[in-house]
């Protein structure tokens, strides 16, 4: 299978903000602004993009200047996005309004999903119907042959949030990165039941903002799978 070439955004003509230095607050909590990258060649098709550097369309590369948009007037303190280009690619333009330079982390990376990479659900009932039913009725316990166990996932990410809070103790953190590991991730923090992930969260569009709290008692979803609004232009005297 071609795996399409992964292309690069347009210019960002705005000016940045100026990042402030962030001043840690000991026993606050950080902000995580979740977003899952921008639409892929593969979506229409519904097949699944795991470690496969799949590229964005041009609608994908609308929604990352669509972040940067809704980012231009807001306060962060870091960025941070998965190895792959769509989800570093989606990032870019809200990190260079941000004024800041973004991080990867490759804790950020989708699961792999194994012999289901590039499938749709049809062609994996096609292909292995036994590993897929199982799928379907348990997404953890029988995730997809030979590839990652979303329990991992889920600590790998969790892990990553962990030690940007330490860092960044009441601050904001931009993070771009995937669909099912944002499912399982917040499965994870929230104490939900992982195997449901699918259920409870069925749905998680491209270039929405899922925001979270972490650190400070139990950590908190504080909005899912939302639009980006960009913040309306102050009025004049």
């Amino acid at each position: 299978m071609n795996t399409p070439t992964p292309n690069t955004p347009s210019p960002t003509p705005n000016q940045p903000n100026t990042p402030a230095r962030h001043t840690p607050v000991p026993g606050a909590a950080t902000e995580f602004v979740l977003v899952r990258h921008g639409e892929t060649v593969w979506h229409a098709e519904n097949r699944y993009a795991g470690r496969a550097d799949v590229a964005l369309t041009a609608r994908g590369l609308r929604q990352a200047e669509e972040l940067a948009d809704w980012a231009r007037g807001r306060s962060f303190d870091a960025v941070l996005h998965s190895p792959l280009s769509r989800a570093r690619l989606t990032a870019a333009p809200a990190a260079r309004v941000l004024g800041t330079t973004p991080r990867e982390d490759p804790r950020l990376y989708e699961i792999d999903f194994g012999r289901g990479e590039g499938l749709n659900l049809a062609d994996m009932a096609e292909r292995f119907p036994e590993e897929h039913a199982a799928f379907l009725r348990d997404p953890v316990t029988h995730h997809l042959p030979g590839g990652e166990d979303p329990r991992a996932a889920a600590a790998r990410a969790r892990a990553c949030l962990e030690e940007v809070h330490r860092e960044f103790p009441g601050g904001r953190i931009l993070v771009v990165a995937h669909n099912a590991l944002f499912r399982v991730l917040l499965c994870e923090l929230l104490g939900i039941d992982m195997s449901a992930y699918r259920q409870v969260f069925p749905v998680l569009d491209n270039g929405t903002l899922t925001e979270i709290r972490l650190g400070a008692g139990r950590p908190a979803l504080l909005r899912f799978n939302a639009a980006p609004v960009p913040v309306p232009p102050s009025a004049g005297p």
